[in-house]
């Protein structure tokens, strides 16, 4: 299995939306056009993993502020189910922080998915709290998590 790795793009987004519902179909999954207005942003990255030419993994990190330095979001990562559980996952976790070139790192992960917090933990991540009723429709928390810049995990 050969996974390429590359940039996102606006032709992705019906894509990504299928895959979404797939993946989170009780956290109000992103429609194609939350794709695409995330993908105009300037300071939004989005990478890709596709096989054989199919999209099967995406993700996204947003800069935050205006002058270093710099903080970032992962806005989401998904990997079509048929393919997790194969490093897909993670390369596209890296290449997000490769993006953040040292810079502290945020996200939000639902408390319940073992496999998302596992990975982040392995590269760095540590809870910083939980936010309550986070998801809106299913209402389920999630925790808030950081990597702290120079802090990766060893």
């Amino acid at each position: 299995m050969t996974v390429e790795y590359g940039p996102l793009t606006i032709g992705d987004a019906d894509r990504c939306a299928a895959l979404e519902a797939e993946l989170f179909p009780g956290d109000d999954p992103w429609p194609a056009v939350a794709f695409i207005r995330e993908l105009e942003s300037a300071h939004n990255h989005y990478v890709s993993a596709r096989l054989d030419g199919e999209l099967v993994g995406y993700a996204g990190v947003s800069r935050l502020g205006r002058k270093p330095p710099f903080e970032y979001e992962v806005h989401t990562i998904g990997v079509d189910e048929r393919f997790q559980g194969r490093g897909i996952g993670r390369t596209l976790l890296d290449q997000l922080l490769a993006i953040a070139d040292g810079g502290d790192v945020f996200l939000e992960v639902r408390t319940d998915n073992a496999a998302a917090i596992s990975l982040y933990e392995s590269v760095g991540f540590t809870v910083l709290g939980v936010r309550k009723r986070y998801y809106r429709v299913s209402g389920a928390d999630a925790y808030t998590m950081r990597r702290v810049a120079g802090k990766e995990a060893r």
